[in-house]
């Protein structure tokens, strides 16, 4: 762990192994997309968010779920931990900088919070992020962004479509029980403002977890292409090499594939 008052924030990524039918599910069920095709995308996330993290100035620790907490029809002769490792190093070239530890917790509030107030609280990091493969356009630059907010502010928030938190940073613990239920932007302000603390917010960023997430991702990926901007790396290949666009027909979006 950083030295306290080294002012690194560990930004802890909450992912899942990315197994057919388990991760991309509403992705599958609602776009041209396979449940296959749909893991393939959040893998893709995954790394991307594991780069965003590794070329900022954050320490990333990747949460893993436990086998045992996966449904039976998921569970493979490999552990998830062994499955992101892989991923890890292989899209890192190593995984030394990472800390990886399994996740605690029944709901994705509980899991956060119990990782967000032992990190804070018994190994006494200054500040401690929470993240999921599911911000595609989470940047180095966003990471440290928030991180410097946390320098001054208790609560740093990055909001999202739809009244998600793409982000969510913290130097002291909140009331964390469902505080990621859906919308989670507000109910996480209001649980820092609860517990007396100051809450600030970053640039704003879209989740991608749904089909419909897609009709607001695809078209900014496409817009950076043009631009020539930075993109993730692997979500931007992987809408490239699906040939994914939005049309829209009769006033109505829709996301279309070569």
């Amino acid at each position: 762990a950083p030295p306290p008052g080294s002012g690194m924030t560990v930004v802890v990524l909450l992912a899942a192994p990315p197994r057919e039918g388990l991760v991309g599910t509403a992705i599958a069920e609602s776009t041209p997309l396979s449940a296959a095709e749909a893991a393939d995308l959040y893998e893709a996330q995954f790394r991307d968010a594991v780069l965003a993290v590794d070329r900022s100035g954050g320490e990333l620790l990747v949460n893993y779920p436990d086998e045992e907490d996966l449904p039976a029809e998921h569970r493979t002769e490999t552990s998830p931990e062994a499955e992101l490792r892989t991923l890890v190093a292989d899209t890192l070239g190593g995984t030394e900088e990472v800390r990886f530890e399994r996740q605690v917790g029944s709901s994705f509030g509980a899991r956060a919070g119990n990782t967000v107030t032992h990190l804070l609280r018994e190994e006494n990091a200054d500040s401690v992020a929470v993240v999921t493969p599911t911000a595609p356009l989470l940047s180095r630059t966003s990471v440290d962004s928030a991180a410097m907010k946390l320098r001054t502010t208790e609560v740093v928030l990055g909001p999202s479509t739809n009244g998600r938190a793409y982000y969510a940073g913290f130097t002291e613990p909140v009331d964390f029980d469902g505080a990621f239920e859906s919308p989670a932007l507000p109910t996480l302000a209001e649980r820092g403002r609860d517990a007396d603390r100051s809450v600030d917010f970053v640039e704003a960023s879209p989740s991608l977890e749904t089909g419909d997430d897609l009709l607001d991702v695809v078209p900014i990926l496409r817009a950076r292409f043009a631009a020539e901007r930075v993109v993730p790396d692997y979500t931007a290949a992987f809408v490239h090499e699906k040939g994914l666009d939005v049309v829209v027909e009769d006033g109505e979006q829709r996301l279309v594939r070569d």
